[in-house]
């Protein structure tokens, strides 16, 4: 778990040629101070006199600076009446300056901004992006212009829409099953009167009740300079940052300083207990307690006994009442940490069948027992490795979410201590069983709030998520004059994607090879030619059920042994399926590779498929496909397959494999799978780390290079023709009573070779769909209110290639929004195609982005898989740049008009359909209601 920076989830032989290891012994890491030594991120720290305090640190691996802006403001600090107003101002202040009006994400994107966005806690208010070095000063005019003059912009039309668009997302979420769970929780744990006592989003009375003086006052009174942190990160100097941050930032004046809401932990007179229905394929159990907040010396140690509790995937709870007695299939002990109190969570999802009394008394029985005798020593220290090696990982990124500058704001705004990381890492360091052990004992042994979610029907939704949307104004105050003048972009430097160093292990295996320095991690994945299209028709599901079992045991370490020892290294290994390949995957700190490899090579060589483990996961995927089952997007996801291939085609089987077949599926079935598909001349080896080729090589050959093939026959796809494309559109209608929200998916196979040269197509679909800017983005979200998010582009396969466009929206407009949808499609492929001024963004933020694509060992080993897949040169992504630029308003035109064709989507429909049927009658297109797979 992390802290600061998350609020932030057989007895039979091995069935190959080769021997099975021998039994391995205990795994061992380099110390855990070693490695926190390495955990350091120098920086410079300024303050202006009008109080902004700004920080610098400079990374010079990539062309490439994160700026972060942090506010010092957050929902806690919002009075009664105006819940929700910091959430509402994130969203207002992505809306134009006074010298910048529209959309921000407009100018970010021209910039080649990457890792951007905005987000609001309880605590604080930020705003984020990465951007190319050359694009430095425009992005520090952009949020200083954000910070100083913006109010002007702030019109009621601009007020009204995205009061919409908030309110929206909060349908979204409160749609979801369980997503009124918040509500209660935090409305039960914290008295009324408490900061916390109301969640972020807010209520839809407030919403719909702000004005635009009271938004304005909200922004006056909270936003100036002197509560905000901002920090620059990567290819920069603080000589270089400096005067850039004076010459913008400096004139803005100062403001009211805000002083964060002070609050108590409080605690319940006693345990209280409620149960909500919802539309949920199993019970679920929650406990509740109010803790300690993020400042607090016992924090540490409440996170670290919550991960021995629930957290690890070795955790007392995974192991007894998961793998053992089999009760459950999913428990988890967390820590929500907030500025001034925490929640700890625990909680456990029934298994099917189960009564749920009996999983609530175990749920007490360990917790007891666990209060009473606290951790052993070897618990707690692989907890703290999961911590450190997190934090590790975490500083290969200068921005986005959770890199480098978010670790300096955090401290910064939270504790006025931008090295307030390294009193966290000391704490954790420093902690033992019996700090532990006294924590939980004081905080976790207090009366618990527990909520039980049980499938029905719910209750009764709240008031407020019925609430339609505000009517959109039309009233604007006149655009006020520019006062500043926008810098020009410097030299903005050209992507240079890392040396790709091709090898071979002894048995033929090819291995990929990337070098990266920043951190000392290292991640490889063990490539099959295999994945989902691998499946049997009549056994969809096989490929995915396989790869879930081969790291829950070998013949020589249970499941709970491999958790372990994963953690003791601060290593991950992981089993994963796509559509046309299943994985084998390995991250891990570079000292402790040797060890993390052995244990890598013995869940590659020897999956024990152990009947009892067989049972545990069947258990786990049919309630996960029961579940997901529940949710409209994801319904539609899983019909969609079977709509677009065919039900006998490779890839037609629904999302998640058949729960028939995955019932039946027997130890036979996995082992036959692996011999046929997960053997070395099947294989691929993708690494990608800071040590060199020379040193990781001997590692893999030493283990994998004399691993031999069965004598089993080599498994084959056959890619037989899916039907053709319809030539009328027709509705597929999935029925979901109740259902707030309507989830609208359109997909048609395209007439295209993924294989080649897609950039065209790609360049289109970013005006029509592809992105926050897009056309269908822009009219349903920002123009409409209609719906949070909308999205369309090309899903590349290897052997195929679809468009599928999705839009989540609020049920009353059902019918409007999927009108919307083929009107803005029909004209963009007919009269209304890309413009020069679209057409020069996309150019300019697909070629200005590549620099910061590939910041991290994640981001690189997934490009070279990509390009494996689809058949792309080592040097693909560095002769992008020509191709965008030799782009035109009419071949981006041609190219999406030949592959997409405006009269051959099947929309798939999911929603209540009482009120959307008659809806979409309207529409004049065929209407056929389906069930889900």
């Amino acid at each position: 778990m992390r802290v600061l920076s998350r609020l932030a989830l057989l007895t039979a032989a091995a069935v190959l040629t080769c021997p099975p290891l021998a039994a391995a012994p205990i795994a061992k890491s380099v110390p855990i101070p070693t490695l926190v030594k390495q955990i350091t991120i120098p920086h410079s720290t300024f303050r202006l006199a009008n109080g902004l305090t700004f920080i610098v640190h400079e990374d010079h691996k990539t062309p490439i600076v994160a700026v972060s802006t942090w506010y010092n403001v957050g929902s806690k600090d919002e009075p009664k009446g105006k819940t929700g107003f910091a959430h509402l101002f994130e969203h207002l202040m992505f809306n134009g300056t006074e010298n910048l009006p529209g959309d921000y994400f407009e100018y970010l994107q021209q910039i080649g901004a990457t890792d951007y966005n905005g987000t609001t806690s309880y605590d604080r208010t930020n705003y984020f992006e990465t951007v190319p070095k050359g694009a430095l000063e425009r992005t520090l005019f952009m949020e200083s212009d954000r910070m100083g003059y913006l109010l002007g912009a702030v019109t009621q039309g601009v007020l009204d829409n995205q009061r919409s668009v908030v309110q929206n997302e909060k349908r979204q979420g409160d749609s979801q099953p369980g997503g009124l769970v918040q509500y209660e929780m935090f409305g039960r744990l914290f008295p009324d009167g408490h900061p916390y006592h109301h969640t972020t989003i807010g209520s839809m009375a407030d919403l719909d009740a702000a004005s635009l003086e009271d938004v304005k006052q909200w922004f006056r009174d909270r936003y100036g300079p002197n509560n905000a942190v901002l920090v620059i990160a990567g290819d920069v100097t603080a000589a270089e940052a400096k005067p850039l941050v004076e010459k913008y930032f400096g004139s803005i004046g100062r403001g009211p300083v805000n002083r964060p809401a002070m609050a108590t932990v409080p605690t319940l007179a006693k345990p209280q207990s409620i149960e909500m229905k919802d539309n949920v394929a199993a019970t679920t159990i929650q406990r509740f307690w109010a803790v300690p907040g993020l400042l607090d010396k016992r924090l540490a140690a409440l996170d670290i006994g919550g991960s021995v509790l629930g957290g690890l995937a070795s955790s007392r709870l995974d192991k007894l009442l998961v793998r053992e007695e089999k009760i459950a299939v999913g428990v988890t002990a967390d820590l929500i940490p907030l500025q001034r109190a925490g929640i700890f969570t625990m909680t456990a999802t029934v298994k099917p069948g189960v009564d749920p009394a009996l999983v609530s008394k175990r749920l007490d029985e360990v917790l007891a027992d666990y209060l009473a005798k606290g951790p052993t020593e070897d618990e707690v220290q692989r907890a703290i490795m999961g911590e450190v090696g997190g934090r590790i990982r975490g500083l290969e990124q200068v921005g986005g979410f959770g890199g480098k500058a978010v670790t300096l704001a955090e401290g910064q705004t939270y504790a006025n201590d931008s090295d307030y990381y390294k009193k966290t890492l000391a704490a954790y360091a420093g902690i033992t069983p019996a700090i532990v052990r006294a924590a939980m004992r004081q905080w976790i042994s207090r009366p618990p709030l527990t909520i039980t979610l049980v499938p029905g029907e719910r209750d009764a939704d709240y008031a407020e998520t019925k609430a339609a949307a505000a009517a959109k104004s039309e009233s604007a105050a006149p655009a006020a004059k520019p006062t500043r003048q926008v810098p020009p972009l410097g030299q903005l430097s050209a992507l240079d994607f890392p040396a790709i160093e091709h090898t071979q292990l002894a048995n033929g295996i090819p291995v990929e090879f990337v070098q990266r320095t920043g951190v000392p991690v290292t991640q490889l994945a063990l490539q099959f030619d295999a994945g989902d299209a691998a499946d049997p028709v009549s056994a969809r599901g096989l490929a995915g059920m396989t790869m879930g079992l081969m790291d829950e045991g070998t013949t020589s370490l249970s499941s709970q042994e491999i958790a372990e020892a994963e953690e003791r290294l601060g290593a991950n290994v992981s089993s994963s399926n796509s559509a046309d390949r299943s994985y084998v995957m390995l991250n891990t700190l570079s000292p402790n590779l040797a060890a993390s490899l052995d244990l890598f090579t013995d869940v590659v060589l020897n999956p024990a498929f152990e009947p009892a483990e067989i049972e545990r996961v069947k258990a786990q995927a049919l309630t996960g496909i029961a579940q997901l089952q529940k949710d409209p997007t994801r319904v539609a996801n899983r019909v969609l397959p079977g709509v677009l291939f065919g039900a006998s085609h490779p890839y037609g089987g629904p999302s998640g494999g058949d729960p028939k077949a995955i019932a039946a599926f027997t130890r036979a079935d996995l082992a036959n799978f692996q011999q046929r598909w997960l053997r070395p001349d099947n294989a691929k080896f993708f690494v990608v780390s800071n040590l060199p080729l020379s040193e990781v090589k001997p590692m893999l050959e030493t283990r994998l290079g004399h691993w031999a093939a069965p004598a089993a026959a080599k498994g084959t796809k056959t890619f037989t023709a899916p039907p053709p494309r319809p030539t009328a559109q027709k509705i597929l209608l999935v029925n979901r009573p109740g259902a707030p929200q309507s989830s609208i998916v359109g997909a048609q196979l395209l007439p295209i070779d993924p294989k080649g040269d897609i950039i065209p197509l790609h360049s289109a679909n970013d005006t029509l769909g592809g992105g926050f800017l897009s056309r269908l983005n822009l009219d349903l979200r920002e123009d409409k209110g209609w719906s949070y998010g909308v999205g369309g582009g090309e899903r590349l396969l290897e052997n195929s290639a679809s468009y599928v466009i999705s839009a989540p929206v609020q049920a009353d407009r059902t019918g409007d929004a999927l009108a919307e949808l083929n009107k803005q499609v029909q004209d963009f492929l007919s009269t209304k195609g890309v413009t020069q001024d679209e057409l020069t963004r996309t150019v300019a933020r697909s070629i200005n982005e590549l620099p910061g694509e590939f910041e991290t060992a994640g981001a690189v080993i997934s490009a070279l898989m990509r390009m494996d897949l689809l058949g792309r040169p080592d040097n693909y992504y560095e002769t992008l740049p020509g191709k965008y630029r030799a782009l035109t308003t009419a071949s981006a035109d041609q190219a999406i008009r030949r592959a997409v064709d405006p009269n051959g989507f099947t929309w798939i429909v999911v929603g209540d359909a009482a009120k959307v049927r008659p809806q979409l009658e309207k529409l004049g297109m065929p209407i056929e209601t389906v069930e889900a797979p």
